[in-house]
């Protein structure tokens, strides 16, 4: 399951895609749409006064799991035409420009279905409003695209679900970098946020490298099941692992870095760097 954060003046609206569409998390509008500080409260009282909405809930509304401050967690959601029909009971006068901007934010993953390419276009600009290099957004693309590749394998050799993904993702990490994804996170002091995009070029190059290997460890060997794609992990995260260390001692420097983008973004560190 996908997550993204839309923003609407301002303020952020949690989003997941379930069965290939845009599922909006529905106290989030009503807090945008209503200023409350109280959402849930709202949404019982809008409930009372809207009889025929409050009959149609059910169908309306789906709980998916979305992070929330205690973690990921089930609350409930509602699609494009959900929402819709929420907000005819919402009295404000930021309705209006809401229901534009929800037509245009929900169509967006129907469009990227159809053209895979327009989601990669918005990724890039994210990442360039956020503030980063075009040479770091080569690679953190590319490295997206691996990232594909090797799940998708996963799929196709009944690794199993989530779950199963992030051990195999830990044993790839721990035998490149010598430590897991979150002993990774603590070391660049991160909370929430994606490892990877405060990863340095050396350090993108050398997880693509490991899951890359691990692809074609997986395929070579026609790996079944999570045992034998456990193995293979190891010796892809193996391959890439030795390079790392190979280099290291060939330029003297350290790949892992503590290094994060929370202060600063990356393309004046990068220029820093090269002062």
């Amino acid at each position: 399951m996908t997550e993204k954060l839309a923003v609407f003046k301002g303020k952020g609206i949690r989003r997941t895609i379930h069965n290939n569409e845009w599922w909006f998390v529905i106290a989030d509008v009503v807090s945008v749409l209503t200023d409350s500080v109280n959402p849930a409260d709202y949404i019982k009282k809008m409930r009372s006064r809207d009889k025929e909405l409050a009959k149609g809930w059910g169908q309306i509304v789906t709980p998916l799991s979305v992070d929330t401050q205690g973690g990921k967690q089930r609350v409930n959601c509602a699609n494009t035409e959900g929402i819709f029909r929420i907000i005819q009971s919402i009295p404000s006068p930021k309705a209006e420009p809401f229901k534009r901007w929800l037509a245009r934010v929900g169509y967006e993953r129907v469009q990227e279905i159809e053209d895979p390419e327009l989601g990669t276009a918005r990724t890039r600009e994210l990442y360039r409003a956020k503030g980063y290099s075009e040479a770091w957004i080569e690679k953190r693309m590319r490295g997206i695209a691996v990232r594909a590749e090797l799940t998708e394998e996963w799929k196709n050799r009944d690794v199993g679900g989530s779950r199963e993904y992030a051990i195999l993702t830990a044993e790839i990490s721990k035998a490149t970098f010598g430590m897991t994804p979150s002993e990774y996170k603590d070391l660049k002091q991160l909370d929430r946020e994606n490892l990877r995009d405060h990863m340095t070029d050396l350090e993108l190059i050398f997880s693509m490298l490991g899951e890359a290997a691990t692809t074609e460890i997986a395929r070579t060997r026609d790996a079944q099941g999570f045992t034998e794609n456990r193995s293979a992990a190891g010796k892809g995260g193996k391959i890439a692992g030795d390079a790392r260390k190979k280099l290291e001692q060939e330029s003297g420097r350290k790949v892992v870095t503590d290094e994060n983008y929370l202060d600063a973004p990356e393309r004046q560190k990068r220029l820093e760097r090269k002062k």
